[in-house]
């Protein structure tokens, strides 16, 4: 058991680092377009604000169960297989990204209008006010929503075993669900009961070291 265990954990990480690390690659860039389209954004657009809000809302809304079996063509053609870990990752970061851009939208425009309009009127960029001023001072929030996204990101990982992903979540439903055996159902939600807790508190721990303000 302790083999399977060891196993299902290491998979678990993998998928949720692994998935995050690519959904951020997307999400960011996706956030900091919402926030420079906005009406009140440093480059106004709405044709492309609003088009884009659709799109990420539609896949928000999609179940993530029903996600991954919708992509499954995607996950086969890019990773050559639809069960396993592997095959998990690319469902986890369809997922994810969307949520990952309202995430980085979010921290970005509690940002004080103020920063903003100091740096415009001393000549900054778009550029340089959404790379040197917003990031900067939305580093504390864009932290506490990363360690948001890591848990969200497990818990969809563990979720997927039903439909043939890997991880913790595979075993405790094909060994404690499917075959009723408690003793492999427990540790696994214990498991990832304290995986959540470790990461968010990495997450606060980080706040703390860059927040100017504590």
């Amino acid at each position: 058991m302790f083999e399977l265990v060891l196993q299902g954990f290491w998979e678990s990480l993998y998928m949720t680092l692994i998935s995050t690390v690519a959904a951020y690659l997307i999400g960011l860039p996706l956030g900091l377009i919402l926030v420079a389209t906005d009406a009140d954004g440093v480059s106004p657009c709405k044709p492309v604000h609003t088009s884009l809000g659709i799109f990420i809302n539609i896949l928000r809304s999609i179940p993530f169960l029903l996600l991954m079996i919708t992509v499954r063509p995607i996950t086969k053609f890019t990773m050559g297989t639809t069960i396993g870990s592997p095959a998990t990752i690319v469902p986890l970061v369809i997922a994810a990204a969307p949520f990952i851009a309202r995430l980085v939208e979010s921290s970005l425009k509690e940002v004080d209008r103020g920063v903003v309009e100091a740096a415009q009127s001393m000549g900054a960029t778009p550029r340089e006010i959404m790379l040197k001023v917003l990031f900067p001072e939305a580093k504390p929030s864009l932290l506490v929503g990363s360690a948001i996204a890591v848990t969200t990101i497990l818990g969809y990982s563990a979720s997927a075993g039903i439909v043939g992903g890997g991880g913790l979540g595979a075993i405790a439903i094909n060994y404690g669900y499917y075959r009723n055996q408690t003793e492999y159902m427990l540790p696994m939600v214990a498991i990832l009961v304290l995986m959540v807790q470790v990461f968010q508190e990495m997450g606060m721990r980080a706040v703390r070291i860059v927040d100017k303000r504590q």
